[in-house]
């Protein structure tokens, strides 16, 4: 009787593995959908009732498929054309209006709509350009002069992709819809834009944006304004170079990167009004650089460089770095900070709600130069990060330098190293503590009172008469810059339009 029950068991095992092998597997698509915490698919906004995700894409699961075999167009260009003062119009359902493949078009004084109501955007639109106005995929396109409109989810205003180039000049571009970028690159294609006017209102809209497999944009002069929530002005999973332009974000971040990619902002004004999201565990920022594990971007370091120009913050605090490799050069740049501003940089790791790395183990990496440059704010970071932060060329930092383990978890072997230059100053604000502090510049308070300098163990390093004290591991008179960052030049990157 037992063996009889023992089979009897094995042969209902059985059935029941035969059974689920015929169930249908939930895809990976649908898996990110059904995530906690407002994760979807890479490329589209999470449902979530407070709305938004930073720069368009964040919080999801790698997807998205491969490039469509094919684009349905009203107008497709394979051999060189020269169009003027015509009319390009496309109402059909994921269309784009005109598609370049090959050879180079050239349009001027043109008016280029898409609208279409069934649209449905999604991946294919944020990754290959489907749906988009203007699409680039092979050859080149010259827009002169002209004006290009979208009213369709997922409907870019130019969008180059592959192997495609776009130059767009004296050009406006408006779009409507979510997940509808202005000007957009992915999978390698290369943008040029000059004395371009675009403004975008959905959600997930960049003005300027780049998606899964980066490419190049080169942005000079013009005005860039997002108005839709998590839709930044500039969103970065490219190498982007950007000079004389008004970028404004209007119910966003100012900038959001992603990865292992390069912003570089030359005498640019860049404006950002974040809300303050539940979904982001009480943190809002204007710049953030970091990885959302979502796929849209190659693991790595992600570098901003700002010369000149003006950063201007509405709300929340400044820069932001988590879960990610980062650098940050800021030469010359006027900040104009919001009241109540919670810090000037933030280096830490992350509870955020989309799942940005594995808790307690997702700090940042992070070197931060200022070159001639002045800062007001507090520096945050905690164990589970690295901080390298340098004053150079006359820079100031007001603020105090926090070690906040509220999202370290159990912390790590994080440091915050600080190197002042000999003309460069540290106005100190509160009590501070740091791993190491390399020092030839003054560190004093806002009375221009001596700060004392105190070892972790007790050694007194420098005693002065402030009432606060900066708390070290380690402590030199001398500093090596060696390892300080550069900035660039707008020359190194600027593109003709003959």
């Amino acid at each position: 009787k037992q063996g009889g029950d023992f089979l009897m068991k094995r042969l209902l095992l059985m059935l029941l593995i035969f059974a689920l092998s015929l169930a249908p597997a939930t895809s990976l698509a649908e898996s990110a959908q059904e995530a906690p915490g407002g994760s979807a698919p890479a490329g589209e906004p999470p449902a979530m009732p407070d709305g938004g995700t930073p720069g368009g894409a964040p919080g999801g699961m790698p997807g998205g498929g491969s490039q469509p075999e094919s684009y349905s167009a009203v107008n497709a260009y394979s051999e060189d054309q020269t169009l003027d003062d015509g009319t390009y119009e496309s109402t059909g359902t994921d269309e784009n209006a005109v598609l370049i493949t090959g050879g180079t078009t050239a349009i001027s004084k043109a008016t280029i709509t898409r609208t279409s109501g069934d649209s449905t955007g999604g991946d294919n639109s944020s990754f290959y350009g489907v749906g988009s106005a203007v699409l680039v995929t092979g050859g080149a396109v010259k827009i002169l002069d002209s004006t290009v409109t979208t009213d369709a989810s997922g409907g870019a205003g130019v969008f180059a992709y592959g192997d495609g180039v776009a130059y767009v000049s004296d050009s406006t571009i408006i779009t409507a819809q979510d997940t509808s970028g202005g000007i957009h690159v992915a999978g390698g294609g290369t943008l040029y834009a000059k004395n371009v006017t675009v403004e975008t209102s959905g959600e997930s809209a960049a003005a300027i944006r780049s998606d899964r497999g980066g490419g190049t944009v080169v942005v000079d002069g013009g005005s860039y304004t997002s108005s839709g929530v998590g839709s930044p002005a500039v969103y970065v999973t490219a190498d982007i170079s950007i000079n004389g332009a008004a970028l404004t974000a209007n119910g966003s971040e100012a900038l959001c990167m992603e990865g292992k990619n390069t912003v570089r902002l030359y005498d640019t004004t860049l404006t950002g009004n974040m809300a303050d999201l539940a979904v982001n565990s009480g943190n809002t920022w204007t710049v953030i650089l970091y990885q959302s594990m979502s796929g849209d971007s190659e693991v790595g370091e992600g570098k901003l460089e700002m010369v000149g120009g003006t950063l201007v913050s509405k709300n929340g605090g400044l820069f932001y770095t988590t879960n990610t490799q980062s650098e940050f050069v800021l030469s010359g740049v006027t900040i104009e900070a919001a009241d109540g501003s919670e810090y000037f940089l933030r280096c830490t790791g992350n509870a955020n709600q989309r799942g940005w790395g594995a808790s307690g183990a997702n700090g940042a990496d992070c070197k931060f130069t200022g070159i001639a440059q002045e800062m007001n704010g507090d520096v945050i970071w905690d164990s589970v990060s690295n901080l390298d932060l340098y004053l150079t060329d006359g820079s100031e930092l007001t603020g105090a330098v926090a070690d906040d383990e509220t999202d370290a978890g159990a912390g790590g072997d994080g440091y915050c190293n600080l190197y002042l230059s000999t003309d460069s100053i540290w106005v100190v604000t509160g009590d501070s503590r740091l791993t190491v502090l390399s020092s030839e510049g003054r560190i004093v308070d806002a009375d221009g009172k001596v700060v004392s300098i105190v070892g972790a163990d007790g050694t007194v390093f420098v005693q002065g008469d402030s009432p606060y004290q900066v708390t070290v591991s380690s402590y030199s008179a001398t500093a090596d810059l060696s390892n300080a960052g550069a900035a660039s030049n707008w020359s190194e990157h600027a593109v003709s339009f003959e």
